[in-house]
C-alpha cells in the first residue's frame, strides 16, 4: 500500500461523532468526539480552546489537527466542544463568552460525556485562554493532569495557581520561545509554587504554533503524557486511505 505524506490538511480515519452536551446551568454545546476507527483506544483528551473574542473555536488548528491525526497515529480519542457563547463550522453553542468563569461548567460538561460513554478518565488539554479554563476549573475528580499550551495566565488567580501545587497532579506547561503574551522566563517565574509543573519551553515557537513542526512537536507531547507506550516522533507518513481538507481555518 502507497504512504501518503501528513501534510497541514490531511484527515487520517477515525469515527467522529456529533456532540451536544449540557451544562448544569442549562446550556448547550457543540461538539465533537473523535475516536480510532480501529484498533485500541490508549486515551482520550478533552480539549479547551483559545479565546473566542479573537476567534478561538473547536476548530482552531492545534485541536482540529489532533482530531484529525492522533485517533489514528496513537489511538487517542479526541472530545473538542465550543464553550459558551462560541460559533464554528459544526454550529454556535449557547450562551455567551464569560471570561472563564461559566466556562468551568462547559468543561466538566464535557468531561461528563466521557464518563458517561465509559471512556478512559481525559487528559485535559488547553491552548491560550483554554489554559485559564483548565487552572480555574480543571481539578475535577479522577482526571489525570492537564497541558498547557501557550498559557497566557490572563484570566488565572494565584489562589488557582496554589489549587493545583496543593493537589499535586501532573501538570505540563508548553511556553513557545516567542510567546505574545507569556515567554519561558517569565512562566517559570508565574509557576514557581506549582512544584509538580514541567515546563517545556519551546524554541522558536510562537503563541499559535504555525507551520507543521510546531504542530508536531504539541501532537507528540500530547501522546507522551496520554500514551506514552506510543513512539514519538509521530510519522510523517499514513500507509492507508486519507482526505485532504482544503477549508482550514486560520488558527484562533
Amino acid at each position: 500500500m502507497t504512504s501518503h505524506r501528513i501534510t497541514a490538511n490531511s484527515v487520517l480515519p477515525a469515527t467522529r461523532v456529533p456532540l451536544t452536551l449540557r451544562t448544569a446551568d442549562g446550556l448547550r454545546l457543540v461538539g465533537e468526539a473523535a475516536l480510532p476507527a480501529t484498533g485500541p483506544l490508549t486515551g482520550v483528551i478533552v480539549c479547551a480552546h483559545p479565546l473566542p473574542t479573537h476567534g478561538g473555536m473547536m476548530d482552531s488548528h492545534l485541536l482540529r489537527k489532533a482530531s484529525w491525526r492522533l485517533p489514528a497515529l496513537a489511538g487517542i480519542g479526541v472530545v473538542r466542544f465550543n464553550t459558551r457563547g462560541t460559533s464554528s463550522a459544526a454550529g454556535r453553542s449557547d450562551g455567551a463568552f464569560d471570561e472563564a468563569r461559566g466556562e468551568g461548567l462547559d468543561l466538566a460538561a464535557a468531561v461528563d460525556w466521557v464518563r458517561t460513554e465509559g471512556l478512559p478518565a481525559p487528559w485535559l488539554v488547553g491552548w491560550s485562554f483554554g489554559t485559564d479554563v483548565l487552572l480555574k476549573h480543571g481539578l475535577l475528580p479522577g482526571l489525570p493532569g492537564a497541558l498547557l499550551l501557550s498559557p497566557p495566565l490572563k484570566y488565572t488567580s494565584d489562589e488557582d495557581l496554589a489549587a493545583w501545587a496543593t493537589d499535586g497532579r501532573r501538570l505540563v506547561a508548553m511556553v513557545p520561545e516567542f510567546d505574545d503574551f507569556l515567554r519561558p522566563a517569565q512562566a517559570a517565574t508565574r509557576f514557581a509554587g506549582i512544584p509538580q509543573l514541567e515546563l517545556i519551553a519551546v524554541p522558536g515557537a510562537k503563541h499559535l504554533w504555525v507551520g507543521e513542526p510546531s504542530v508536531r512537536r504539541v501532537l507528540s507531547e500530547i501522546v507522551s503524557l496520554v500514551a506514552p507506550q506510543v513512539p514519538v516522533p509521530l510519522p510523517t507518513e499514513w500507509p492507508g486511505p486519507m482526505v485532504q481538507h482544503r477549508d482550514l481555518q486560520l488558527p484562533g
